[in-house]
């Protein structure tokens, strides 16, 4: 029997909806376009082993999946590919929330420099094409308690 309620105080502390592969709950993230407001569910990358992985060896994204890497500073950024299976859109983003670059369809394992081209503060992953189906360029705002939204 103690064991049951061991188990039940556990499962009372379980976050409520989707997780990442740690357990912590996914964070609302928008990205405001010409066309509209498009809702994502992102992980949070952190600290520095987490942006170290990133996506690495991870299926293919949902369309309304995306990891967003948070830094403490913005600055001139360069993401890559490597160990990384499916393509990706690699969204830089301006301390205020606003989009600085996309790079688009990025090159499964590759280990080229997908640079910033611009001070970043925050870097969205998500599934290849879907700022362009969104209709997301540069100067469109994410919307995130990080950037102050």
């Amino acid at each position: 029997m103690l064991a049951s309620v061991g188990a039940l105080g556990v499962g009372g502390c379980a976050p409520k909806g989707p997780v990442d592969q740690a357990g912590r709950p996914l964070e609302a993230l928008t990205v405001v376009t010409a066309s509209g407001r498009h809702e994502f569910l992102v992980e949070i990358a952190d600290d520095e082993p987490e942006r170290q992985q990133g996506l690495m060896y991870r299926q293919p994204l949902a369309d309304d999946r995306g990891m967003l890497f948070q830094f403490e500073a913005a600055a001139e950024r360069s993401f890559w590919m490597k160990n990384t299976p499916s393509s990706l859109d690699i969204v830089y983003i301006s301390a205020d929330g606003r989009i600085v670059s996309i790079a688009a369809h990025t090159t499964p394992f590759s280990e080229a420099p997908v640079p910033s081209y611009g001070a970043a503060k925050g870097v969205l992953e998500v599934r290849a094409g879907r700022m362009n189906d969104i209709g997301a360029k540069a100067g469109d705002r994410v919307e995130h308690p990080f950037f102050g939204g």
